[in-house]
């Protein structure tokens, strides 16, 4: 790889290496039942990384984790800037390819209909040939290596570029976090995509700069996630979402022992933690971050409201949100999140979001607690309280909600919520729906919460 610097640049930026750690045996991936050390992931890498074309960038689309990791390295060794759109939904990728002209798609599957310059990844069944003197890869730390997309939630996708020195300081938290739970050495199983930041930051990155191991699959029904943990060794921790644990606890399914749970992309209501830890015999951390950010906090809802912060963040609460100061970060970035500190700004408590706060005759309301108590009626599995796009004539937008509650009709979900909440925050209309159009991550896309309001029946 050749790397051009300016040359009025006095210093030239730090390399940083792409694996922590030496030893080139240490187990970093599982995979169809097999241990990948680190030195077999380094040639698959060098392999890779020698094949693609040049570019300045390209739209990470590998499922399997293991190939996610070796495309994710091979093109940051090559130079190039790793695209993750929000999800694999061809008209996200197109919306990233359009931004980013003269970019190609790489993968491991072979798609019908591929996106423009889709390469397809050579096989990785074969071991590569190992050069016995090769030198540990490093990057520079000011090199942008990926650029994460936003999932829609709150509006349009937004990007964000990520080097990898700032990676490499998030890292840092989440891997103390971690280790203070349950040692040094674990195993990951993910149930979240390699693409999302959560995923990245969970089962990307910490196999690469910690000592860690990671299960290559993405299960998704409790069956596989239980043949997953299965698959690696003690001590096991389980990366998931709030939607994918209360799957995991209605089923009834027993899982292989493990250490943690890890959860994020959304709320995650007390209750189920606490069933979930009541079920499966672990704590469940909660971290707390954006695409935007990384992840900067945690906690364990069962235990404490408040979370806590990773060394060297600070908050600073802003009229319209709260300003983040964090290693990972260049310069502070504004989260539409309203919080109280406590302990001398090391802990803080959320009140909702700036965007979440309703405002009607002087009477004031949040989304997210509006949600939560919907969520708290028996006979509804799922559901969400969101703004409708018109407004009135004074500007206020009328409140809607979406639920899955088999059983119950709209009337009897109104009457028990008209207990619970002031009559001026009702959600007119109400409908009741079959699923939430949930993303991969679990997470609901505005535009498609809009278009199921809309749809008839």
């Amino acid at each position: 790889m050749v790397i051009v610097y300016d040359p009025c640049q006095r210093e030239l930026p730090p390399l940083l290496p792409l694996l922590e750690g030496a030893d080139p045996a240490r187990t970093m991936a599982w995979r169809h039942g097999e241990a990948i050390s680190a030195e077999r992931f380094l040639a698959d890498v060098r392999a890779v990384s020698a094949s693609l074309p040049s570019a300045a960038a390209v739209v990470n689309l590998c499922e399997d984790r293991y190939a996610f990791l070796v495309a994710f390295c091979a093109v940051a060794l090559r130079g190039q800037i790793n695209l993750l759109p929000s999800s694999r939904a061809p008209q996200a990728v197109d919306e990233v390819m359009r931004a980013h002209p003269g970019c190609y798609a790489l993968g491991e599957q072979k798609l019908d209909p591929p996106p423009p310059g889709y390469r397809q990844l050579p096989s990785l069944e074969a071991t590569p040939p190992v050069t016995a003197d090769a030198a540990w890869p490093s990057l520079p730390a000011d090199q942008v290596v990926a650029i994460g997309y936003t999932s829609g939630s709150t509006g349009a996708p937004s990007a964000n570029p990520k080097t990898w020195g700032s990676f490499r300081a998030s890292n840092a938290g989440n891997l103390a976090r971690l280790q203070a739970t349950v040692g040094d050495r674990f195993e990951l199983v993910a149930t979240v995509p390699p693409q999302h930041m959560y995923g990245m930051e969970m089962s990307v990155l910490l196999p690469l700069l910690g000592n860690v191991g990671v299960h290559t699959g993405r299960p998704f029904f409790p069956g596989d996630v239980a043949a997953a943990l299965a698959a690696v060794p003690v001590p096991r921790v389980l990366v998931t979402t709030p939607v994918h644990l209360r799957a995991l606890i209605e089923s009834g399914i027993d899982l292989p022992a493990i250490a943690a749970m890890v959860s994020a992309t959304a709320p995650l209501p007390v209750e189920l933690a606490g069933a979930a830890e009541r079920r499966f015999g672990a704590p469940l951390l909660e971290v707390f971050g954006s695409t935007e950010t990384c992840v900067f906090a945690s906690r364990r809802p069962t235990v404490d409201e408040d979370w806590s912060l990773y060394d060297g963040v600070s908050l600073h609460p802003q009229p319209d949100g709260t300003a983040v100061e964090a290693p990972q970060l260049r310069a502070p970035v504004t989260l539409a999140d309203i919080v109280s500190l406590s302990d001398g700004g090391r802990r803080f408590r959320l009140c909702g979001r700036h965007a979440d706060m309703l405002e009607i005759a002087g009477k004031r309301a949040s989304l997210a607690d509006l949600t939560r108590r919907l969520l708290a009626i028996p006979g509804v599995r799922d559901g969400v309280v969101f703004q409708h796009d018109d407004g009135d004539a004074l500007g206020v937008h009328r409140i809607a909600a979406l639920v899955v509650a088999p059983g119950l009709d709209e009337h009897a979900i109104l009457d028990t919520l008209r207990r619970a909440i002031d009559p001026l925050f009702l959600p007119r209309p109400l409908k009741r729906v079959e699923a939430l159009p949930r993303n991969e991550t679990g997470k609901l896309p505005r535009a498609a919460l809009l278009e199921l309001l809309q749809t008839r029946g």
